[in-house]
Formats: C-alpha cells, structure tokens, sequence
C-alpha cells in the first residue's frame, strides 16, 4: 500500500470513529424519537465506514490510528459545553451539522492533497462524504 492512500484510510478511519464518538455523545441528551432514530442510524453507518476503512488498512498491513487526544478532548468538552446552555432539537441539529461541515473540509482536502491515493482509498472517502452530506442534510429538519 502506497504512502498516499494509507493516509487517505486513516483520515477516513479516524473521521468516522470521531463522528460515531460525538454522536453516542449527544445521543442522552435527545428527547426526539425521530430525531434519536436519525442519530441512531448514522451512528450505524459511521461504524460501518470506519469498519472498512480499517479493513482495507489491515489488508495492506497497517493498523487503524486512534484519534489525537486533544482533538477528542477538545471536541467532548465543546459538546459538553454547549449541551449545558441548550439540549433541545434546535442545538443538536446545529451541533450534528457543524460536525459534518467538519468533516467534510477535513476529508476533502486530504482527498484533495493525497490525490495519488488508490481508486478503492479514494471511493471510500466519496462515500463518506456522500454521508456526511445526507446527515447534515436530513439534520436541517430540526433547526
């Protein structure tokens, strides 16, 4: 496995465990049904994105990285924090949303400047993006 497309899996591999992460973090906080069954199913499908991301590491003899501890931290104690004040749909929306448009500028300039990365590292990240772009899209609902 090229140097490329190991980075391009590991971004995909981390972005996914953080986004699942945040998610379980929010998730006491909804009252929603709907809004909880929204969460509950993106939570599903961060899993399985991290899962093959991880798989397509491993078979090129790599592991999975872990997300940087500052950036966990930081991320947990933001949510907390704004949790706090707000726990209504309206800032769990917000809160969900933001975590997309996250995600999405942080893969896309990785899928940007590892442009030499393997076309499965590189179709992964697409899907990816094409659910973060449907979370963040179904999550405006509640603003």
């Amino acid at each position: 496995m090229d140097e490329q497309t190991r980075k391009l899996l590991e971004e995909c591999s981390i972005g996914c465990e953080m986004g699942a992460d945040s998610m379980k973090q929010i998730r006491p906080y909804i009252r929603d049904e709907n809004l909880k069954e929204l969460t509950d199913r993106y939570i599903e499908r961060h899993e399985e994105l991290q899962s093959e991301a991880a798989a397509m590491l491993s078979d090129g003899g790599f592991e999975p990285r872990e997300p940087g501890t500052a950036a966990s931290a930081f991320s947990w104690f933001t949510t907390e924090l704004k949790l706090t004040f707000s726990d209504d749909n309206h800032q769990i929306a917000k809160l969900l949303i933001d975590g997309c448009n996250m995600g999405i500028k942080t893969l896309s300039e990785h899928l940007n400047t590892l442009n030499q990365a393997d076309r499965k590292a590189s179709a992964l990240t697409q899907k990816i993006l094409k659910a973060e772009e449907t979370l963040m899209k179904e999550a405006r609902a509640y603003l």
